[in-house]
């Protein structure tokens, strides 16, 4: 099997130098990456109970709670009784990257606007300490309760839940947190596997259009949503310009007042922003969004940091 052949053509069109060294990374399974939820255990504990179980972990230098272990310990992990008790929390360690850039503090006010599955909203309550208001938004039915039940699972007691289309949240509590996060739906590039028909069967360049489409009108309601000297963090798990530096260049267009911020990342395997694509010029300032690069232990994901002035 191989990717679609218009992905790989574009892929290569948005990282002519390196397309092929990346997209290698598509072939084989990925290192499990996975974060001890100090809501619910302690780091000391809970990683004697993992190493019982015969998994062997590299810990994660940013992230004090995160660790990596070959992709082939994934299933002892999630059928552990520390998953299925909250005390550990399978997820990419690119997702875990939008929580750590937004940095949520005990006491804010925290929208997750698109939450479902729940791993950055219970990272977020575990980061403020349960202590705030997370409001964790989910339009489908079936994943707002996978979402409500990972995050009850989890020892979340911060969260109020919706299920509601996040389009419409801003103009429903306009100016209310000090902190957004817009993980927007997207075409799911970062998550397609070589080997893996289905993971890649519904892409298509209509698709990248419909995905746009959207996400502008999320980030719309986030901006809306957002308290002036908040932070608004957009992100994807797409490589398309089109739904990641195209979306925030025209939220840049329609409020003067959004600013983009620096984003200091902790890693190194990682590109700044486009400032055009194709024929179209974007804001200068989109080189502070990032673009992480794919390898062995990461997926690929596009962040920007915003805020009102």
């Amino acid at each position: 099997m191989s990717l679609p052949e218009g992905f790989t053509k574009r892929f290569c069109e948005i990282y002519p130098d390196i397309a092929q060294k990346l997209l290698s990374t598509f072939d084989t399974p990925k290192r499990v990456s996975f974060r001890i939820n100090p809501l619910k255990s302690d780091r000391e504990s809970a990683l004697k109970r993992v190493e019982n179980l015969g998994v062997e972990l590299s810990e994660v230098e940013w992230y004090d709670l995160a660790f990596t272990a070959e992709a082939k310990f994934k299933d002892i992990l999630t059928h552990s009784d520390l998953f299925e008790n909250g005390e550990i929390y399978i997820q990419s360690l690119s997702s875990m990257l939008a929580p750590y850039i937004l940095s949520p503090k005990p006491g804010e006010t925290v929208l997750d606007l698109t939450a479902a599955p729940g791993g950055k909203s219970l990272m977020m309550a575990a980061m403020m300490e349960n202590r705030g208001w997370l409001s964790v938004v989910e339009p489908g039915k079936e994943r707002f309760f996978r979402l409500k039940a990972n995050l009850q699972r989890g020892g979340v007691s911060i969260a109020h839940y919706y299920m509601s289309d996040g389009r419409s949240v801003g103009s429903k509590c306009p100016a209310m947190f000090d902190r957004v996060l817009l993980d927007a739906p997207c075409t799911t590039e970062a998550k397609f596997k070589s080997y893996e028909k289905k993971s890649y069967a519904y892409w298509s360049e209509r698709k990248i259009k419909e995905m746009s489409r959207l996400q502008n009108r999320l980030m719309v309601s986030a901006v809306k949503s957002l308290k002036p000297g908040g932070t608004l963090l957009y992100a994807t798990c797409s490589f398309e310009p089109e739904e990641n530096e195209a979306v925030v260049d025209r939220a840049l267009k329609r409020f003067p007042e959004l600013k983009l911020l620096p984003i200091d990342l902790p890693i190194k395997n990682f590109r700044t922003g486009f400032c055009s694509w194709k024929k179209k010029s974007f804001d200068p300032s989109l080189s502070k969004s990032v673009r992480i690069l794919p390898n062995e232990s990461m997926e690929g994901f596009f962040l920007a940091k915003l805020t009102l002035t």
